[in-house]
C-alpha cells in the first residue's frame, strides 16, 4: 500500500471517530454508554477472529 493512500486512510478513520464524538456528545449521549458500547464492539470484533488461536502460549 502506498504511503498516501495509507495516510488518507489513518485521516479518514480520525475523521470518522471525530464526527462520531461530536454528534454523539451533541446529542447528549452520556460518555459512559458510548465507552461501554465501543468495548462491547472491541470484544465482539475479538471474539470474531478467532483464526485458531487458544490464547495458550
Amino acid at each position: 500500500m502506498p504511503l498516501t493512500h495509507f495516510l488518507l486512510l489513518v485521516l479518514a478513520v480520525v475523521l470518522g471517530a471525530a464526527v462520531t464524538l461530536w454528534v454523539s456528545f451533541s446529542a447528549g449521549v452520556p460518555e459512559v454508554a458510548l465507552a461501554l458500547v465501543a468495548l462491547t464492539a472491541a470484544a465482539l470484533v475479538h471474539l470474531g477472529h478467532r483464526s485458531g488461536h487458544d490464547h495458550k502460549g
